[in-house]
């Protein structure tokens, strides 16, 4: 403190700079005994001294004027160029170093362990997932954590896929050692064949690209769409390989409209039981019609004693009687059925259920089981419920 005070009796004298007022400030603030805050109104007092030697910068600066609608869009339609060009360059570069890649990946007992940094990171957090979503488990750690403990996730039955573009990054090559310990094969993605993760891998992936689409070659931009897309390609080769099929990927996408269309069947989403609207070949039209009304699917099936079909009864048979003037008590429901009901199986695909609706442009269906006998209905808007339309 007697220092601080000897330098605080210069503030009477011309100080040039900012820095010999960062010393004077600290018998300069104001007393107040408590720490946290006393620290504060230093940090103000800096902040305003600071003012009155630098000019303010703006965090966002002004835009170019110059710049046209048409000038922006051809600096966009540039950097597609560019993007564009940085992924021809990876086609001839897929050979026999990916094809091991891939044996790697398919010999794997374990995961596919991915890791990069920055904008590295998140690329190899998609490449994780896509891989994972289409057959090869995989999952991504962070390099920095992995240092910290987190390296103990890689087992000696994984695979380890490193994404650098200057194949030089500090994070990754410090746990190289312990992978190369553990035994584990390391893929590696970078641009410079010549660095030491591609020295140190069992198989490196060439990535580069002839310039960035930033236009100070400094931002990751084509390099990172790059690696995303020999990600992409390693996954397809992968999935191709392993013989993943729709069913497969409905699976592990059980929530998406495609997992839905592929896993949902009719029996997951028909009315069942006393839910399902059956009427006698002899009942009177008008017994027919109440039935129509308290199921609610707009039509209802008819059957035999066994509940067998015999036809179906809708809206549409419904205007072609009354059309006929039939008598709601006279007639009989096999005299104004649809003798020729389409049905599906509980077993079938909703989605199935869905394309046989619009072919046929009606809006419900009678579920049956092998020996043609009812077990159940649905209508559109069951499929609509259940996400299937």
């Amino acid at each position: 403190m007697a220092l601080h005070r000897a330098l605080a009796g210069e503030r009477g004298r011309d100080h040039d700079g900012l820095e010999m007022h960062v010393i004077v400030a600290f018998d300069q603030r104001f007393g107040t005994g408590e720490a946290s805050l006393d620290h504060l109104r230093y940090l103000l007092w800096i902040h305003a001294r600071s003012c009155k030697f630098f000019k303010l910068t703006l965090y966002h600066s002004r835009m170019n004027l110059e710049f046209t609608d048409e000038g922006l869009v051809d600096l966009g339609r540039q950097a597609l160029t560019v993007e564009i060009d940085g992924l021809r360059a990876q086609v001839p570069r897929l050979g026999r170093e990916f094809a091991r890649a891939c044996r790697i990946c398919l010999d794997c007992r374990g995961r596919v362990v991915v890791m990069g940094m920055g904008k590295s990171g998140h690329i190899g957090g998609k490449i994780a997932a896509t891989l994972a979503s289409t057959g090869t488990p995989a999952f991504f750690v962070h390099p920095g954590e992995a240092s910290h403990g987190d390296v103990g996730m890689i087992t000696r039955d994984d695979a380890v896929l490193a994404l650098s573009n200057s194949g030089e990054t500090d994070e990754i090559l410090t746990i190289v050692p312990v992978i190369v310990r553990l035994g584990v094969p390391l893929i590696a993605f970078t641009g410079n064949a010549d660095s030491a993760l591609a020295r140190a891998a069992t198989v490196h992936l060439d990535i580069g690209v002839p310039a960035e689409a930033c236009p100070l070659n400094l931002a990751p931009t084509a390099s990172t769409t790059a690696a995303l897309a020999v990600g992409d390609a390693l996954a397809v080769a992968l999935l191709k390989a392993r013989g993943f099929t729709e069913e497969d990927f409905a699976r592990s996408h059980p929530s998406g409209s495609l997992g839905r269309r592929l896993l949902l069947h009719v029996n997951d989403v028909m009315r069942t039981g006393a839910d399902i609207p059956t009427v006698r070949a002899g009942t009177p039209l008008a017994e027919g019609l109440m039935e129509v009304t308290r199921k609610g699917l707009g039509m209802t099936a008819i059957v035999d004693d066994a509940m067998h079909v015999l036809g179906v009864f809708t809206d549409g048979d419904l205007r072609r009687a009354l059309d006929a003037s039939a008598d709601l008590h006279a007639t009989r429901m096999d005299q104004v059925m649809s003798r020729h009901a389409k049905t599906v199986r509980p077993t079938t695909l909703a989605a199935e259920a869905v394309h046989l609706m619009e072919t046929h442009r009606i809006t419900s269906l009678v579920v049956v089981d092998a020996d043609g006998k009812v077990v159940g209905a649905l209508n559109v808007h069951d499929l609509l419920r259940a996400g299937v339309v």
